[in-house]
């Protein structure tokens, strides 16, 4: 019964867990850019004032699936965990004003910034998640660094 418990098995089992979560939860904003692309040139004139194609919109979540597809593998985990980092980071920089009124209530009694909470603990997460790359032992990166050696945690 220890064996099957052991704390490597129950740290991958955990990072499985954080890696699916995180690349599902971009991978649902990628794909939503592909079907609805209007709503996300709207975004970007809103928050950055610049016009871009909707071919650019379908671009850009088409590098985004791609990068959740290796996250949730596990695969070039270096490069694709910390390029969904940066991903979700640039995000939450760009309202980090909302970071700072929580607590705001529209007009019609509604908190208006409650939501942006979330992308905290997501960017949380996936700072954790790169932190810990080196534990992630079910994916496929981690199989491949267990055969390669232990300093191919880029893998």
């Amino acid at each position: 019964m220890r064996a099957v418990f052991n704390q490597d098995r129950l740290d991958g089992v955990a990072l499985l867990i954080l890696r699916f979560g995180l690349a599902w939860f971009i991978f649902v904003w990628a794909v939503n850019k592909i079907l609805t692309p209007g709503q996300y040139q709207q975004l970007v004139r809103h928050f950055d004032g610049v016009e871009i194609a909707t071919s650019q919109v379908i671009m850009v979540a088409a590098v985004q699936v791609a990068l959740c597809l290796m996250v949730f593998a596990g695969i070039g985990r270096l490069f694709s965990y910390s390029a969904l980092l940066l991903m979700h980071f640039f995000t939450v920089t760009r309202r980090w004003e909302q970071f700072l009124a929580p607590f705001e209530i529209n007009g019609n009694g509604f908190p208006v910034n409650r939501n942006v909470v979330i992308d905290l603990a997501v960017l949380g997460a996936m700072i954790a998640l790169v932190l810990l790359i080196r534990r992630d032992h079910l994916s496929l990166g981690g199989w491949l660094a267990r055969r390669r050696g232990k300093w191919a945690f880029w893998m």
